[in-house]
């Protein structure tokens, strides 16, 4: 069995601390719990690994947020995941900070990438697993606010948070997406 967990977020420096980008910083911590580097590959850096006996293939995409559905695809097809084996992590405005929440489908609730995997994929019924970063912005802040940097109280919470993302999500690999939302979801 093959899974593809994506941990969607924007290349370059300058991004490296934003909140868009704790898809990335999750799917660095699934890396080193597998014991797996990134490497460059096609549409971004890629981990492959193995889980309690599954192949499972990290992707960061190189695509930027908005046109991450491009590499979920492209890996997608190249492997011949199936649509139900694979996990998108990404941020969520909706939800108080920290919070965990997956899902089997859904609305794309405004996140751009999200919205564009969706478009790409044709469906909307896709696993994710959404890490809320709280809409603490005065209106038409939005995109300041999600590709601002953590404030300090967050940044001490975050290591807590990206290991209890982590284990969420090699659940899904393990246990599937029901067994992980009863385990994870609001935790």
């Amino acid at each position: 069995m093959k899974f593809l967990i994506v941990g969607v977020g924007n290349k370059g420096e300058e991004y490296t601390e934003t909140r868009h980008n704790i898809g990335f910083k999750i799917a660095e911590k699934i890396a080193e719990k597998l014991e797996v580097s990134f490497k460059s590959s096609n549409f971004g850096l890629l981990a492959e690994g193995k889980y309690k006996g599954r192949k499972v293939f990290v992707l960061k995409p190189d695509t930027y947020v908005n046109l991450s559905g491009n590499a979920v695809r492209f890996w997608m097809q190249k492997e011949n995941i199936p649509l139900e084996n694979v996990l998108i992590v990404a941020d969520d405005l909706a939800l108080p900070f920290g919070s965990l929440r997956m899902k089997m489908k859904g609305s794309h609730g405004g996140h751009n990438g999200l919205k564009n995997i969706e478009t790409v994929l044709d469906t909307n019924l896709y696993a994710r697993l959404r890490f809320g970063i709280a809409a603490e912005f005065k209106e038409g802040q939005q995109v300041d606010y999600v590709l601002g940097q953590w404030n300090e109280k967050e940044k001490e919470k975050l290591p807590e948070r990206i290991e209890k993302f982590s284990q969420a999500a090699l659940s899904f690999v393990f246990a599937g997406t029901q067994n992980t939302m009863t385990a994870f979801n609001g935790k």
